[in-house]
């Protein structure tokens, strides 16, 4: 799964010596052009991922309330994975993140994802409720990341 380049007319990351910033990154398909929202609009991989800590559960109720913060999350951090391999790191290199929730209460479903990108030590972060995000209202997260290239 590819996911694509920015939006508009900035850079998805740049290196200043030993680091790369990332640009802050939400969950747009770039190959639908539509923001994610579902289980449904993720890979396989994912979705097994997602269901191993109790998420994706098959259960239409359950589901619609949870599915599009677990979904988001999930695919805003794989996107900072590819950038920090696309930079020949990995994920534990990304050692600082900031991010941003249009609710916090969307934070525990953002949390527990997380352990999946960073099973033993998390990064140092900064948690930020915000009103809005670029490209519209169903965004509920936004992450953007320093990456230590060793």
């Amino acid at each position: 799964m590819s996911m694509g380049t920015p939006m508009a007319n900035y850079a998805s990351a740049r290196r200043a010596g030993d680091f790369v910033f990332v640009s802050g990154v939400v969950a747009v398909d770039p190959a639908r052009k539509a923001i994610v929202a579902s289980y449904e609009d993720l890979p396989a991989q994912a979705r097994e991922q997602l269901r191993s800590i109790g998420y994706d559960t098959g259960q239409m109720t359950v589901d619609l309330y949870e599915a599009p913060a677990v979904a988001q999350s999930w695919f805003v951090l794989e996107r900072i994975r590819q950038i920090a391999a696309e930079h020949g790191a990995r994920m534990e290199d990304a050692i600082k993140l900031v991010q941003y929730f249009r609710d916090l209460r969307h934070y525990p479903f953002y949390n527990r994802v997380r352990g999946l990108f960073y099973p033993a030590q998390p990064p140092a972060s900064t948690v930020v409720e915000v009103a809005r995000f670029m490209p519209g209202d169903a965004c509920l997260i936004e992450v953007e990341a320093t990456i230590h290239l060793k």
